[in-house]
């Protein structure tokens, strides 16, 4: 048996550098994506949802690129290192109000 993995209470530093360049690459591609099909007159449903329901990077507040809802915590809200592959998962919606 293995133990438990600790995770510790805060983000450090560096971490919530990497998450911040993680959340700018992704909008990067998105926009290389979007123009590219759009110089070939293609229009893909995904990419434009993606781009109407997602908030940018700059666009965030701290609160929303760092913790996410969580209806069992105690303040409904829960450091995003915490969620199971928050490195691959885009978690830039929570809803209205928290």
């Amino acid at each position: 048996l293995t133990a438990p993995r600790k995770i510790p209470y805060r983000l450090s530093r560096h971490q919530k550098y990497r998450h911040r360049q993680r959340l700018r690459h992704v909008d990067a591609v998105v926009d290389t994506l979007s123009r590219a099909l759009s110089k070939q007159g293609l229009l893909v449903k995904d990419i434009e949802r993606w781009k109407s329901e997602m908030p940018r990077e700059d666009e965030m507040q701290p609160r929303d690129k760092y913790t996410v809802f969580a209806r069992n915590e105690r303040r409904y809200r829960k450091g995003i290192h915490k969620v199971p592959k928050w490195t691959r998962v885009s978690q830039r919606v929570n809803p209205p109000g928290y």
